[in-house]
C-alpha cells in the first residue's frame, strides 16, 4: 500500500473535490471522526466544513494547515468498507491525527479503489502536530498495515521500481482529458525524442496522438499544440483538447525546446549504436514484419510503422525503454529507413550485403544475452513468452498513480486550482 500525504491551505476545496465524488456516485463517505452528525447521514460540503472551523479559527500561524491523504492498496488487494474504516482509523491514529476531525472518503471511480482522507494538521488550542520524519513514519505504518490486513507488499513489487509507469488511455473509461494529462505531463520527464513525429510515436503506443495547428490570431500568426484520444487501431475518438490545458510543458514551444536538447543530448550517444545493433540483428534473423517486431519486442524495444491509406509504409520509429530513447529509422541510417524494410518484408528483396554489425558491442540475443534478470521492469510481467506488440502495450500498462501515490484526477484537480490561483493573483 502506498500514502500520499498533501498538504494546503484549502479545506474547502479538499472536501468539494471528494464530495463531488460521492455526488456523481463515484464515491462514498466511509468513516467520519469527530464530524458533526447529519439526520439522513448525508453532507454537504458546508455541513462537513462547519466541524473543521474551530479548528481553522484557533491555528496560530500554520499555513497550511489542510491534510489531504491518499491510502492506495495494491490494485489486487480486494478490500471491503470495514477493512478500509479500519485502515484509516490506524493510519490516522498512528500518524498522530487519532483525535483530529476528518472524513474517510472511498474513490470507486477508477479500477484501483482507495480512499482519501481530510482533516487539518492543527489542534484545538491552534498548535500545529508535529510532522517530523512524517515520510517514514508513514512508510513504517504502511508496511504494518500491509502485515495486518494481509495486503500485497508495495516494497519490492516489481512494478515498484521509483519510476513512473504509464496506462494507455481507455476511451471508454471517460475522464478522458485527466488520462491523457496523466502521461503527457511526465512523458518527456523519462523519454528524449528529437523530433516532434518521434514524440507522436511514442505518444501512440499510450493511445494518443498530437498534432500541429496553425492560424492567425489579431493579425498575428500562431502555432499550438492539440491532442486526440485514439483507439487500439489508431484511428481517432471523440474531439481534441489544446495543450495549453495541461499546462505550458505539454505545449509547442516547450517541446520543441526539449528535442532540440536531445538532438545535442543523443548525438554521439552509446544508446543509438546500442538499438542500431540490435535492429541490424533483428533483421538478419528475421524475414517479415511480425518476426522483426516479435524479435525487437522481446528486448525491450517497440515498433511503431506508419501507414497511409492505402497500406503503404511511409515511416518506421523505434522506442528502446531500457535507454528511454525514441529513433526515427531514417534518421539512423538509410538501411532503416521506412524504404529499407518495406522491399524487404514486401518484396522479399535482401540486401546486397549484411547490414554490419559493430563488433563491440553483441547484440541483445533473447536467449543468450537477455535473460530474464536482465530485462526492463516494465516486462516482469509473468507474460513475456507472448511476443505480441499487444502483450507489450499491456506490459507498459499500469496505473501511473499507483506508482507515486497519486490518484489522476486528483493531479487534474490540483492543476485547476493551481491554476485559479494564479488569475487571482494577477
Amino acid at each position: 500500500m502506498i500514502a500520499k500525504i498533501g498538504r494546503g491551505s484549502n479545506l474547502y476545496g479538499a472536501l468539494a473535490y471528494n464530495n463531488v465524488k460521492v455526488e456523481q456516485e463515484n464515491g462514498k463517505i466511509l468513516l467520519t471522526n469527530r464530524i458533526i452528525e447529519t439526520p439522513d447521514g448525508k453532507y454537504t460540503v458546508s455541513q462537513l466544513a462547519e466541524s473543521f472551523n474551530p479548528y481553522l479559527a484557533a491555528n496560530r500561524n500554520t499555513e497550511k494547515h489542510t491534510l489531504h491523504i491518499s491510502l492506495n492498496p495494491d490494485p489486487k488487494d480486494e478490500v471491503g468498507d470495514e477493512r478500509f474504516v479500519k485502515m484509516a482509523e490506524d493510519y490516522m491514529r498512528e500518524m498522530g491525527y487519532g483525535e483530529q476531525p476528518y472524513v474517510v472518503f472511498k474513490h470507486m471511480d477508477i479500477n484501483r479503489t482507495h480512499i482519501h482522507i481530510v482533516s487539518v494538521c492543527v489542534d484545538e488550542e491552534g498548535k500545529k502536530i508535529t510532522d517530523e520524519f512524517e515520510r517514514k513514519k508513514s512508510m513504517n505504518i504502511c508496511r504494518e498495515l500491509e502485515q495486518k490486513y494481509g495486503l500485497h507488499p508495495a516494497v519490492g513489487n516489481k512494478d515498484q521500481k521509483g519510476e513512473m509507469i504509464f496506462q494507455p488511455v481507455d476511451y471508454k473509461a471517460g475522464n478522458v482529458k485527466s488520462q491523457i494529462a496523466s502521461v503527457i505531463r511526465y512523458l518527456p520527464k523519462y523519454y528524449r525524442f528529437r523530433t516532434l513525429g518521434e514524440y507522436n510515436a511514442l505518444l501512440s503506443l499510450f493511445n494518443i496522438s498530437a498534432e500541429t495547428v496553425e492560424g492567425e490570431l489579431h493579425g498575428k500568426m500562431q502555432r499550438g499544440l492539440l491532442y486526440f484520444p485514439l483507439n487500439t487501431d489508431g484511428k481517432r475518438l471523440g474531439h481534441s483538447f489544446k495543450a495549453s490545458l495541461f499546462g505550458k510543458s505539454s505545449g509547442l514551444p516547450a517541446l520543441e525546446s526539449y528535442c532540440m536538447q536531445c538532438r545535442e543530448a543523443l548525438k554521439n550517444s552509446e544508446s543509438k549504436v546500442n538499438i542500431k545493433t540490435a535492429i541490424a540483428g533483428a533483421m538478419q534473423s528475421t524475414h517479415n514484419e511480425k518476426d522483426f517486431k516479435n524479435k525487437l519486442t522481446k528486448q525491450g524495444i517497440n515498433t511503431v510503422i506508419r501507414r497511409n491509406d492505402t497500406g503503404l509504409m511511409y515511416g518506421i520509429t523505434f522506442i528502446d525503454h531500457h535507454s528511454k530513447t525514441v529513433w526515427n529509422g531514417s534518421g539512423l541510417g538509410k538501411e532503416f529507413s521506412s524504404n529499407s524494410f518495406s522491399e524487404r518484408w514486401t518484396k522479399n528483396i535482401r540486401p546486397e550485403k549484411e547490414i554490419p554489425i559493430d563488433q563491440k558491442l553483441r547484440v541483445l540475443d533473447d536467449v543468450e544475452h537477455f535473460s530474464l534478470e536482465k530485462q526492463h521492469y516494465i516486462f516482469d510481467n509473468g507474460q513475456i513468452s507472448d511476443q505480441s506488440e499487444e502483450v507489450l502495450i499491456n506490459a507498459l500498462g499500469g496505473l501511473l498513480s499507483f506508482t507515486n501515490g497519486e490518484d489522476r484526477y486528483e493531479q487534474d484537480f490540483a492543476y485547476r486550482m493551481k491554476k485559479r490561483k494564479k488569475k487571482r493573483t494577477r
